[in-house]
């Protein structure tokens, strides 16, 4: 067992929290009283602790009370008390006094900012506990296994709002100017999953959903922002409630918008948080992708009520039990709430960005070890939760709906307020259908990688398909995978079960390969296809179809040209999943090729941009008006059409109603921009009354093509003065800047050490993405030796994957050169 590990001697009951923030000095004091189990008689009691001054601690068990010496690990984040004698086994009480700093970084207990209409700043603390980060707030057991239950106790400075995980259960005045508010115990919980938030806030009046109160604390002034959320929310515990069968856990629902926030929403039960931008939203100046995008992470957060809270993975390494289940529940759930969103096409950009990933050398399982904090921080990220969706969803379909509902439901009530770990799910999903899926996912679970499955004939006429691993180096291991397969002919579906053992499984279905018209039936399962769309297949099949076909690119399996042509044969298409992937890879081209193919992406973006323009229709449904904006949108920018990027010009003083055309303007406007166009575009990011509004705005500031824009936009984020929560986004969206790419790079190295130690240490990995574009070797600098000798701990295998797939680039940009 890694030293990083707590020793299973003493475990936690329930503890006793009571916390001071100050405001305005951005430190804490706190108390702590844990009720402990000791399992085995102990010289000393190690708890995780980091960051706090532990001013006393004692030991109470039968045999009295005694004052601990205290030992802190930094390294381990780790802190030893060791009364006088040995702690013999039974019940005791640990009591420990500690005080602490409101850090800027998002993590712990910490401290964000609004600012108010008048321009005063005020401060908030607030917490982001996942995933090792409690001990931060208060000396604890740390660990996801250890849980226990919680009553917290917050003095605040009188007036303002406060709330934790439990309901408030009373609030007396302290006669200091602090009142002290009092909340209910929660249900056993892990560290992670503990919170509380105190500041300025408003909350809207509870809304009741079956009994459940649901409310949107958010800054004053914005209780008009907050009704999308509350309706998504009322259906989604509805259809959560009715899908588990479980009640929801806890006894209220808190859903809380944060100026600052590292992740984009976090799970804590009954006190749920978010950026403003994934929760405030005003449907009237909003885009579908916008609305979207707050009905998918709301959505995740409250199937976690169950999946995570309710019942948890036993260790970090098993964070897709969580993760993935929450992201594959929040399309099942935003599915049954607007069914016109279509949200399992749309689903296949993320499974395309988690096929892009998994098509590396460096990519990893689903389920990797963990051992250190920085290791469980790796695992946030599009394998954990994007391909462990994609895997659930194929192993649903293979099951069936309603089996696969069953098993979930086993699993849930076999293990409510436990922990797990994968073979308690493969065993409920087993008794509930019969099928051996501990074998079926043991590739999926506990291998990287994926199958490209094709279509052969055999040397006696047979229809054969085979796999292989799809790798964009070409390089194959023996990995196989049992592969549940639907594909469509003429007279059907047909299901077939792939046979890892096995080169070649025969189709008896199917007579000739023509027949076939889809390997890949709803592009349900996670692997790609060589088979091109069919007439009249669904839209998620053409969008896949697509996806697969760009991959074979980026894999040097077939030429740019052939993309070109597959994209210009469905300039036609009405669908906005498509688009969708036919512009992921014209964007590419563009990226490594500047202005090369303006010319093909104009001819194939000319019937769409001609059959929708820039007037809305009221015919349009939300998804033709997204697709509206995205086409005009790439028609200014990567094909460059000079009507559009005229008609956007004429409309960017001009108010718009439809969001999505707005969206588009101030992309195309941005991408041609000259000073003047950016202090506008800056002002109005400032101004802006929604932050769906202000996060366009300021998106379009890493597209301005002047190197005085660039720079000054680099001095604002490199001097703090954009949110330290969009900061390395917009860093990352810079690196890949047509003209000046190489400029934004030597600025980041240059202030290596200041941007990585202010910066959320989550985040720096994902800023590293942009590194991918960085692919001319004339001019770039060597990113590779730069990170090898400046690693980033919490997100090294990312990293690792970010110059993989910035070989894959520069790879294809040699070959777009000689071509």
């Amino acid at each position: 067992m890694s030293s990083h590990r707590l020793p299973r001697h003493v475990l936690p009951r329930r503890y006793d929290l009571n916390l001071r923030p100050d405001l305005s000095d951005h430190v804490f004091s706190g108390t702590v009283s844990i009720e402990v189990d000791v399992v085995d008689p102990v010289d000393a009691l190690v708890l995780n602790a980091a960051e706090l001054s532990i001013h006393s601690a004692t030991w109470t068990d039968a045999g009295g009370t005694a004052s601990c010496v205290v030992d802190l690990d930094d390294d381990l984040e780790q802190v030893r008390l060791t009364p006088p004698g040995q702690v013999a086994s039974g019940r005791g009480r640990l009591d420990l006094a500690f005080t602490g700093v409101l850090n800027d970084r998002l993590c712990g207990f910490y401290r964000s900012t609004l600012l108010d209409p008048d321009g005063t700043t005020h401060a908030i603390a607030t917490t982001q506990f996942q995933a090792t980060d409690a001990r931060r707030c208060f000396p604890c057991f740390d660990e996801p296994d250890m849980k226990a239950v919680f009553g917290v106790t917050l003095d605040v400075p009188g007036g303002l709002f406060a709330t934790s995980n439990g309901a408030e259960a009373s609030r007396t005045p302290l006669g200091d100017g602090h009142d002290r508010i009092q909340f209910a115990d929660t249900i056993p919980l892990s560290t992670y999953l503990v919170a509380f938030v105190v500041g300025p806030l408003a909350a809207t009046d509870p809304v009741d959903v079956d009994g459940v109160p649901v409310r949107v604390v958010h800054p004053p002034g914005r209780a008009h922002l907050a009704e999308f959320a509350l309706d998504v929310a009322a259906h989604s515990l509805r259809w959560f409630a009715d899908w588990y069968g479980i009640p929801v856990p806890g006894g209220k629902v808190d859903l809380v918008a944060l100026p600052d926030f590292a992740f984009g929403a976090m799970e804590n039960l009954g006190c749920i948080t978010f950026r403003e931008v994934l929760l405030l939203v005003d449907p009237e100046t909003a885009t579908q992708r916008e609305l979207e995008s707050v009905a998918a992470v709301l959505s995740h957060e409250l199937a976690h009520l169950w999946f995570g809270d309710l019942v948890t993975m036993r260790w970090w390494n098993g964070i897709w039990l969580n993760e993935a289940f929450a992201t594959f529940m929040e399309l099942k759930a935003v599915e049954a709430y607007r069914p016109d969103w279509e949200v399992w096409t749309g689903f296949g950009v993320a499974r395309t960005s988690a096929l892009d990933v998994d098509s590396l050398a460096s990519t990893r399982p689903i389920e990797y070890p963990v051992v250190t904090p920085e290791d469980a921080e790796g695992m946030f990220d599009v394998l954990t939760y994007e391909k462990g969706a994609a895997v659930v969803r194929m192993l649903e379909q293979f099951l069936g709906e309603e089996v696969f509902r069953d098993g979930v439901r086993r699993y849930l009530t076999e293990h409510l307020h436990g922990n797990t770990d994968n073979e308690d799910l493969w065993d409920a999903l087993e008794a509930a259908s019969g099928q051996p899926v501990r074998d079926l996912m043991q590739a999926w679970i506990f291998r990287g990688g994926h199958p490209l499955v094709e279509a052969t004939t055999g040397d006696d006429g047979s229809v054969q398909l085979v796999q292989s691993p799809f790798r964009y180096d070409g390089e194959d291991e023996g990995v196989r995978w049992a592969v549940p397969v639907r594909l469509r002919t003429a007279t059907g579906e047909h299901r077939l079960l792939l046979d890892p053992s096995r080169d070649a499984t025969v189709v008896e279905a199917v007579a000739d390969i023509a027949d076939l018209h889809s390997l890949n039936v709803d592009a349900s399962g996670f692997y790609r296809t060589t088979l091109l769309p069919s007439p009249g297949s669904p839209a998620t099949e053409r969008a896949a179809a697509v996806a697969d076909h760009w991959a074979q690119v980026l894999a040097g399996r077939v030429g740019h040209g052939s993309f070109l042509e597959l994209a210009g044969s469905l300039a036609d298409d009405t669908d906005l999943g498509v688009w969708q992937a036919i512009l992921g890879g014209l964007t590419t081209l563009d990226v490594l090729a500047p202005g090369r193919f303006a010319g093909p992406a104009a001819e194939i973006l000319g019937p769409p941009i001609e059959r929708l323009g820039w007037e809305a229709s009221p015919a349009d449904d939300d998804r033709s008006r997204q697709l509206r904006g995205l086409v005009l949108a790439a028609g200014g920018t990567v094909a460059a059409v000079d009507h559009v990027i005229a008609g956007a010009r004429a409309l960017w003083d001009t108010p718009i109603d439809d969001p999505a055309v707005a969206t588009a303007v101030v992309v195309v406007v941005s991408a041609h921009g000259d000073a003047d166009a950016y202090a506008e575009c800056r002002e109005r990011a400032r101004r802006a009354q929604t932050a769906q509004v202000e996060q366009r705005h300021l998106r379009a500031l890493t597209r301005f093509p002047g190197s005085d824009e660039v720079a000054t936009l680099l001095d604002e984020l490199l001097d703090g003065g954009i949110r330290n929560q969009d900061a390395p986004y917009l860093l990352r969206d810079a690196l890949a800047h047509q003209w000046h790419r190489g400029f934004v790079w030597q600025a980041v190295t240059d202030r290596w050490d200041e941007v990585t130690s202010r910066f959320p240490s989550n985040s720096i990995a994902r800023m590293l993405e942009g590194v991918r574009s960085l692919v001319d070797a004339d001019t770039d600098p060597d990113v590779e030796a730069f990170l090898q000798a400046h690693p980033v701990p919490q997100g090294s295998l990312q990293v690792a994957q970010h110059l993989e797939r910035r070989r894959v680039n520069q790879r294809l940009a040699e070959r777009l050169a000689t071509s």
